[in-house]
């Protein structure tokens, strides 16, 4: 697999820890992987059937509820994993350990695991680009919003149970480029690099339009290469993707 810049991997089978209702699985199995979807929501394994509509010529080898701390899959059977979401959505540190330990004994030796992680950053920044008061976005002026926020950035926890102060996500942890680090290598996965995987992209006025035409997407993906691992700014691109070889 060649994805961008980030690494290139000649994999077999991956296994896609709470992939949802496999997006990237579906991809990589449209490559000629053996894919393994996995998703602690029935409704998520019900609806990745519906992807097989836009992938004809090609199926995932399982698609199964599970916890992404116990994963119906033999050790040492894996040449990548995906882990897209359980850093952030888990939000006690014991049990995300326990989630980086059971992708490590899956992944054979030289696999690859890519975590997903979201920055402290990502709530308020995001916040700031949309703020309009008169047109109803106005999370900035509220004081129970700016307090979690401040924990967020304090010490990663984003307390949002509910949604009831932010609908953009619930409760989750937020991790810097630093800690993300040092929880991987808690779990096993001491080399991780960090990318940055917006960079600051985002901000750039009517994104949408702009992804549609190819020179402009090349010239906002040029700024995210640049701006990839630098350590200075890489809380500014909100997502980021470590990604740690067994």
């Amino acid at each position: 697999m060649n994805n961008g810049n980030i690494l290139h991997l000649d994999c077999i089978a991956a296994v896609d820890i709470c992939g949802a209702y496999g997006e990237y699985s579906w991809w990589l199995a449209s490559l000629g992987y053996e894919v393994h979807l996995f998703d602690l929501s029935e409704t998520n394994i019900k609806l990745s059937a519906e992807l097989a509509k836009e992938y004809p010529n090609c199926a995932l080898a399982s698609c199964e509820v599970c916890d992404a701390r116990n994963v119906p899959r033999d050790g040492n059977s894996a040449d990548a994993v995906l882990l897209m979401g359980p850093l952030y959505h888990i939000t006690d540190y014991d049990e995300r350990i326990k989630a980086l330990n059971e992708s490590r004994m899956l992944l054979k030796k030289g696999g690859v695991l890519f975590a997903a992680a979201l920055t402290p950053f990502s709530v308020l920044l995001y916040n700031i680009t949309v703020y309009d008061p008169d047109g109803g976005e106005s999370c900035l002026e509220d004081p129970k919003f700016l307090a979690m926020v401040e924990r967020e950035l304090k010490d990663g926890c984003h307390v949002n149970p509910n949604r009831e102060v932010y609908e953009g996500i619930g409760s989750a942890h937020l991790h810097t480029a630093k800690a993300l680090r040092e929880e991987l290598s808690e779990g096993g996965f001491p080399e991780a690099v960090v990318h940055g995987v917006m960079g600051g992209a985002w901000l750039a006025h009517d994104i949408d339009g702009l992804w549609k035409n190819e020179k402009s997407r090349k010239a906002l993906m040029d700024t995210v290469r640049l701006l990839d691992t630098n350590e200075e700014i890489i809380g500014l691109s909100g997502h980021m993707l470590a990604v740690s070889r067994l």
